[in-house]
């Protein structure tokens, strides 16, 4: 299977094939998988996955998910009892309204929860069978797919308001109805503002997790706190800087504040203040405060305005520089040059996905630092030589995390996520990076050993959750890091006599 999936020339073409053996033999996929991740995981994901997205239609042979649209109103419940597995554990969900850095794809945003719930099975050992993809269709509100003769969803615009709150609110109780009270619902590639608001609504009554705000949050901490053995210190001595305040920059920043907040014993406030946000207007301050959205309101600081980024770099000079805007080659030669000069180790994050959307590529920030700057990015890139010596970026991926916090919530039975539980994933992780993984300048282990990871950030969650009183599976197992490897699916075949 290697071998012939190795003579496509084109990643979306592995992609198909990938997608037909997940069809055709579910444990040989996972077996390759598993095996070759580091090979396979941006073909069924980030960035091969955003392609087939876009072209998802073209694609279709045959739906690998539950589709719940407009129509269903009234009939989630019985929707759901179609779906012949009975034992979930965990559900993807997405409306397909901000697929990675692509936009609104409708229905076809399908590509993301059968994607992220094969790197759940894949590397958190979830058993395939307790996986549920399901995309939510109310319309899209991009002419091109309307257009498409091979669209595969309604074909009218996005419902809006009441109409989509009820029928959100009628899939969460119906999953919670039937599913009940520990089945974990993963939000995905929601827009801003549904996102913040699901989270909100329903982190008091559902597990729910939103991967695009909690995961990256997550898993960008422990770059960061792994990044401090490299420059020395604490994180409370660095300056942030965000380019990008929607869902992954907000995440991502309130979870520095938190974690901050927990090292140093300060109040939350007062850890927010080292945390700077640019948006598309320009440096988020106090004066705008009364247009803001409500998420980037806590980042409004006082400041004179500053429109554009390099100004902002020189400004409030910061350690420390994390793009989340969703915006190709935005970390320009000048902001990188003067981050350089501002910092001995700068630290450079370029989040967005896929690679097409990354802020700076690995090449463009090791040689406009003179090799000097900490970076890791959202989708791969390959190992850059700069002045005889290589540098191998890392990657700062959220399946490092949510395969194993989903796996520690599960195990532990837990029924609600608390932050807390975020910053145990973050700092598992972290303590999982080795010396000789410094020594090449990386934040983040290889993903080689991910399932070995996954297990540390199991155990570390589902320790957290009893702590905290929310795991309801007792008595807690005495090794939980043992334990979690026992839960995980191996794709291994019976032997017969």
């Amino acid at each position: 299977m290697m071998h012939n999936i190795r003579q496509y020339q084109l990643p979306l073409q592995k992609y198909m094939a990938m997608t037909d053996l997940q069809e055709m033999n579910e444990r040989l996929f996972y077996k390759l998988l598993i095996e070759n991740v580091e090979e396979l995981l941006p073909v069924v994901y980030t960035p091969t996955v955003g392609e087939a997205c876009q072209k998802y239609g073209s694609i279709f042979r045959r739906p690998q998910g539950l589709f719940i649209s407009l129509k269903e109103k009234g009939k989630i419940l019985e929707v759901l009892k179609n779906w012949p597995q009975r034992n979930i554990q965990v559900i993807v969900v997405t409306d397909g309204e901000r697929i990675l850095g692509l936009g609104d794809l409708g229905c076809q945003g399908m590509g993301i929860p059968v994607g992220k719930l094969s790197l759940y099975t894949a590397l958190g050992g979830v058993r395939p069978s307790a996986c549920l993809p399901i995309t939510i269709d109310v319309g899209t509100n991009n002419e091109k797919l309307l257009e498409d003769e091979f669209y595969i969803g309604l074909r009218q615009k996005r419902a809006t308001g009441q109409e989509y709150a009820e029928l959100m609110h009628e899939f969460m109780s119906a999953v919670k109805q039937h599913y009940g009270e520990k089945v974990l619902i993963q939000f995905e590639d929601f827009a801003n503002h549904n996102a913040f608001d699901l989270l909100a609504k329903y982190g008091t009554t559902h597990l729910v997790f939103n991967d695009d705000i909690q995961g990256t949050a997550s898993v960008v901490l422990a770059g960061l706190i792994a990044a401090q053995k490299l420059v020395g210190g604490t994180l409370a001595d660095h300056r942030f800087l965000f380019l990008g305040a929607g869902e992954a920059g907000t995440g991502i920043a309130e979870l520095i504040a938190l974690e901050i907040s927990k090292q140093t014993n300060a109040s939350l406030e007062e850890a927010r203040k080292n945390i700077w946000l640019v948006d598309s207007k320009g440096l988020i301050v106090s004066s705008r405060k009364e247009s803001l959205q409500h998420f980037k309101k806590p980042w409004a600081h006082e400041h004179e305005p500053i429109r554009n980024l390099t100004d902002a770099v020189n400004a409030i000079k910061p350690t420390v520089l994390i793009g989340t805007s969703g915006v190709g080659r935005t970390f320009t030669k000048e902001v990188v040059k003067s981050m350089a000069s501002l910092n001995e180790r700068p630290i450079i994050l370029s989040l967005s996905n896929p690679t097409s959307q990354s802020e700076c590529t690995a090449e463009e920030a090791y040689t406009w630092s003179q090799g000097r700057a900490i970076f890791a990015s959202g989708s791969p890139f390959a190992p850059v030589q700069y002045e005889g010596k290589v540098f191998v970026p890392g990657q700062a991926n959220n399946a490092y995390i949510f395969p194993g916090f989903g796996l520690g919530l599960i195990m532990s039975g837990t029924v609600r996520v608390h932050d807390d539980m975020l910053l145990a994933a973050s700092e598992a992780l972290a303590a999982q990076v080795t010396r000789e993984n410094f020594d090449k300048g990386l934040i983040y282990p290889p993903f080689s050993n991910i399932r070995k990871i996954s297990a540390h950030i199991a155990a570390e969650v589902a320790a957290k959750a009893y702590e905290l009183g929310l795991a309801t599976r007792l008595p807690q197992p005495e090794n939980l890091v043992k334990y979690a490897e026992s839960c995980m699916y191996s794709p291994a075949y019976r032997n017969y006599r």
